[in-house]
């Protein structure tokens, strides 16, 4: 192991029942989250009174008071106050590196994430961490994220030739993962997926391929179908967003995508696209196996919240 290894911690804003938050809490204490900075978008008392015990654990309530003292309005977009306390925490957060993730991402390194980072050179500001997508219906297995070029277009049509056309790289979600960023830098601002600093872009080229980002998006039907209105609407899936693949290509944005399978088809069009584009479906699956794009990624949540916050279930 190298000398001084750095420390690195996490900021999220996060809404979701008790467990959904100590679930995510205790894992990446349990990976060695030096400090975890949570922000509850709307109150949860069970995991506040249990989260504000721990040492390693700073969580505040965004109420309407938080917000004022921010000396701001509370931003009507949660995208808007995910970022606005990430760049908040930012500047004064007491690691080394500082990862912006979400409720339903799970880091999972290869090796000791502290030496992962200790190993990227002095002048790289920040680095990308690219997800992996659950196989609907398991608890264990993901689909790996494919890389640009590489011939990806059509491994995507052949693993899903009714729906991969129109999803980007095969995923439910955001193919453009999340940042861990050095601390000290100037004029920084998050974006959910990017970086700005003193207003501009700030390119974030390096990747580290030895670290998954568990993206919990839609682990099985159900899940999926209570989020999805939501997401229609305000999230992910809502109006105004980037089409998946080109639109000289015949290319639709999710929500373009999702209205015309509801309209063609309703709820079993929305089935079916499911299981084909989350693996469900058994051929998929197979057709996964073989392209070797399965990992198998025990989190084992119960069993860390049980370690670092008995009692609390």
């Amino acid at each position: 192991m190298p000398d001084n290894v750095p420390s690195w911690g996490i900021v999220s804003t996060i809404r979701g029942s008790a467990p959904d938050i100590l679930r995510f809490a205790a894992y990446h204490l349990d990976l060695g989250a030096d400090r975890m900075y949570l922000y509850l978008d709307e109150p949860c008392p069970a995991a506040f009174n249990a989260l504000n015990r721990h040492p390693r654990i700073e969580i505040r309530n965004c109420d309407e008071g938080y917000w004022s003292n921010r000396k701001r309005e509370r931003p009507d977009k949660h995208q808007v106050r995910q970022t606005a306390n990430a760049s908040f925490t930012y500047r004064k957060a007491e690691v080394d590196w500082l990862a912006h993730i979400d409720l339903d991402e799970f880091l999972w390194p290869q090796s000791d994430l502290g030496v992962i980072l200790a190993e990227i050179p002095q002048h790289i500001p920040a680095v990308r961490v690219r997800p992996i997508e659950p196989v609907g219906g398991t608890e264990d297995l993901y689909k790996a994220y494919i890389p640009a070029g590489q011939g990806r277009d059509g491994i995507v049509q052949a693993l899903y030739p009714n729906f991969g056309g129109f999803v980007l790289a095969g995923f439910l979600s955001h193919v453009q993962g999340k940042l861990f960023v050095r601390k000290g830098l100037p004029k920084i601002n998050f974006r959910i997926h990017n970086l700005f600093q003193d207003g501009e872009i700030l390119p974030t080229k390096v990747e580290l391929p030895q670290v998954d980002l568990c993206h919990r998006h839609a682990p099985d039907w159900d899940h999926w179908l209570a989020h999805y209105q939501f997401r229609f609407e305000k999230g992910s899936y809502q109006p105004g967003m980037s089409p998946n693949v080109p639109r000289e290509q015949g290319g639709m944005n999710m929500n373009e995508l999702l209205s015309w399978i509801e309209e063609e088809d309703g709820a079993h069009g929305l089935r079916a696209f499911y299981d084909e584009i989350s693996g469900a479906d058994q051929e998929v699956r197979t057709r996964l196996e073989k392209f070797g794009l399965i990992k198998h990624r025990p989190l084992d949540l119960d069993g860390k919240v049980a370690k670092h916050f008995p009692g609390s279930t």
